[in-house]
């Protein structure tokens, strides 16, 4: 009887040509949580809905599941762009970690982050891991949400 040993090597495309994954759909879903009225997720924060949403989001403000979901959609591809933009060969897990981190910081910050710097220059750097945990800060303080959101976006990255 022959042995077979399969080797399970990452499939590398390149980041414009990419989309997120139902995973990384269900990652980011997970970590925003699903509320269907207005709320503010910290003090200083903007009004937020659905999965997230902050767009002419006001106090007081209810929608349905549906309403949420269609949201997220529309609200991903704003957040896919500026990994798409990166223009570099990298795995679904690297794509779905990005947007993730994207979603959450916002693209003007994603954009001009060391982490952003470096996933250009070279998406295998290993200091990348660090550059995650520079993302856990809300009004100058550690928020323990953030800490494992981060530590799992980095795990997913480097998978």
């Amino acid at each position: 009887m022959a042995n077979v040993v399969i080797i399970m090597r990452k499939v590398k495309r390149n980041s414009k040509n990419m989309k997120i994954s139902e995973k990384g759909k269900k990652f980011i879903k997970d970590k925003e949580g699903l509320r269907l009225a207005a709320y503010k997720p910290l003090p200083n924060d903007k009004w937020t809905i659905g999965y997230g949403h902050t767009a002419g989001v006001y106090q007081g403000q209810t929608i349905t599941k549906a309403q949420a979901e269609a949201y997220f959609d529309s609200d991903i591809k704003i957040y896919e762009k500026p990994v798409q933009d990166l223009n570099v060969l990298i795995t679904q897990n690297q794509y779905d970690a990005l947007v993730s981190l994207c979603y959450n910081i916002g693209v003007g910050a994603f954009k001009g982050s060391a982490l952003y710097s470096k996933v250009k220059a070279n998406p295998n750097d290993s200091t990348i891991a660090a550059e995650f945990q520079k993302w856990v800060h809300s009004d100058g303080a550690v928020v323990g949400g953030l800490v494992m959101r981060r530590n799992e976006e980095s795990a997913m990255y480097f998978a």
